[in-house]
C-alpha cells in the first residue's frame, strides 16, 4: 500500500471564521486512504480544540503578524518533525509564515486565497503595498486557488495568475440541513418568543462584516414590527457595536452573543440571515444559512454575487446603505410566503453548486499532482 501524502493545512488563527470553517470541512472530507492532514494555526482557539477532539494532529505557533521571520525556523522544524510532503496555506498570514520554510525543504506549496488582503477601503499606498505582497506570495506558490471568480479576476489586475484556478467554497450539507422541528431551546435560552421575527448576523465583529450598518438598518424598521436581531460573533468592533446599540436605543431589539459552536441550530431558529459585508471571498456564512433554507439579505459584493440570485434565493443591496438594507429586510419580514419560497430556492442553490464533497475532490486533484516528485506536467486546469 502506498504511503499517505502528509499535508500541512495552515491558517492564521484558531478562532472560527470563514477560512477556518473551510479548513475544518476540508480535513473532514479528505480521502484518508491517500492523504493525512496535519494542521498549523498561528493562534489558539475553538478551531484548534475541535481538530484535536477529532484526533487531528494540530500545532500552534503563536504570531499575529504576517512575515514574522523569527518564527520561520520553528515552522521549518515542524515540517521536518511531521514529515510533511506538501504545504497548503490558507490566507496571507499563513502562507507568508510558511513559504520560506517550505521552499528551503523543497516542498510543493498551495496557496488558497479566502479574499485578498487588499480592499477598496484602504489608502492607495496601503492597497498597492498589499498587492505587491500578494504578487510575491503567488510567485512562491506552485498553485494559487481562489474561492470565487471575483477574487480570481481581481488577482489578474495586478498579477498574471498563470498558476491559479478557481475552486469555489463548499459546505457540509449533512451538518447544514433544515430540521423538521425547529430547536426551540435556542429562542428560549435567548428570551425570544416563537412569534417574534428573528434576523441573524453570525460573523466576526470587524469592519469588513460591517455590523454597524445592520444596527442602523434595524433602527429604521417600524417600532411596531415584532422583530429582534441576533448578532453572534467576536472581534475588535464589539465595543463599538455595544455603544451603537445604546446610542440607537435598540436594547430591546438586539441580542449580542459571543462565538457559538451550535451554528446549525442557531441558523434554524432564524427567519432571515443578514450579512452586510464590505468585501468577501465567497462567504461561507451565507452558504450555511442558505443550506439551512433561510432567505439571505446581503451586500452586492465580490463572491456574494456569485451565490445569490436577487429575488430568487435572496436579496442584494449596496454596501453601507442602512435604508436600502432596512427596505430589503422589511420586504422579507412582512411577507412569510416570500421568505419560505426564497428559503427553499436557497437550499436548492447550495445543494446544486456548493457541496463540500465536490470542493474537496477538486482540491485533492491538485494535491495528487503536486505530490508527484519533481512534477513537471501542466497543472490540471
Amino acid at each position: 500500500m502506498a504511503a499517505k501524502t502528509r499535508i500541512l493545512q495552515t491558517i492564521r488563527q484558531g478562532q472560527i471564521g470563514g477560512g477556518e470553517t473551510h479548513v475544518l470541512d476540508l480535513v473532514a472530507h479528505l480521502d484518508t486512504r491517500r492523504f493525512e492532514p496535519v494542521v498549523l494555526s498561528f493562534t489558539p482557539g475553538p478551531m484548534v480544540e475541535q481538530l484535536r477532539a477529532r484526533g487531528i494532529t494540530t500545532h500552534v505557533i503563536h504570531t499575529e503578524r504576517p512575515f514574522d521571520a523569527p518564527n520561520w525556523g520553528r515552522v521549518e522544524q515542524l515540517l521536518r518533525q511531521e514529515r510533511i510532503d506538501l504545504v497548503h496555506a490558507h490566507g496571507t498570514r499563513a502562507f507568508s509564515n510558511t513559504c520560506w520554510a517550505a521552499r528551503r525543504l523543497r516542498l510543493p506549496t498551495m496557496y488558497t486565497v479566502h479574499g485578498w488582503s487588499f480592499h477598496p477601503d484602504q489608502p492607495a499606498l496601503v492597497r498597492r503595498y498589499r498587492q505587491l505582497t500578494e504578487r510575491l506570495l503567488i510567485s512562491q506558490a506552485d498553485v494559487t486557488v481562489c474561492v470565487s471568480e471575483s477574487n480570481y479576476q481581481d488577482g489578474r489586475t495586478f498579477c498574471s495568475m498563470d498558476r491559479a484556478q478557481v475552486i469555489r467554497n463548499g459546505i457540509n450539507l449533512s451538518r447544514f440541513s433544515p430540521r423538521e422541528q425547529p430547536p426551540r431551546h435556542i429562542r428560549a435560552a435567548l428570551g425570544i418568543s416563537e412569534d417574534t421575527l428573528l434576523v441573524g448576523f453570525l460573523a466576526r465583529m470587524t469592519a469588513q462584516k460591517d455590523p454597524l450598518t445592520l444596527l442602523r438598518a434595524a433602527a429604521l424598521l417600524p417600532r411596531e414590527l415584532p422583530v429582534k436581531f441576533l448578532l453572534v460573533g467576536s472581534g475588535d468592533l464589539q465595543p463599538a457595536v455595544r455603544a451603537e446599540v445604546q446610542r440607537l436605543g435598540l436594547q430591546d431589539r438586539v441580542v449580542l452573543e459571543n462565538f457559538r459552536s451550535d451554528v446549525p441550530d442557531v441558523l434554524q431558529a432564524l427567519d432571515v440571515y443578514c450579512l452586510p459585508s464590505l468585501w468577501e471571498g465567497l462567504p461561507l456564512g451565507v452558504l450555511e444559512a442558505m443550506a439551512m433554507g433561510k432567505p439571505v439579505v446581503a451586500t452586492a459584493i465580490d463572491g456574494t454575487c456569485e451565490v445569490i440570485t436577487p429575488g430568487h434565493d435572496g436579496l442584494l443591496v449596496p454596501p453601507r446603505q442602512p435604508q436600502a438594507l432596512a427596505d430589503a429586510l422589511l420586504l422579507l419580514l412582512t411577507n412569510a410566503p416570500l421568505r419560505a419560497e426564497m428559503g427553499r430556492q436557497a437550499r436548492r442553490t447550495v445543494q446544486a453548486e456548493f457541496g463540500a464533497e465536490a470542493m474537496v475532490r477538486q482540491v485533492e486533484a491538485l494535491y495528487q499532482h503536486l505530490a508527484v516528485p519533481a512534477a513537471t506536467l501542466a497543472l490540471p486546469y
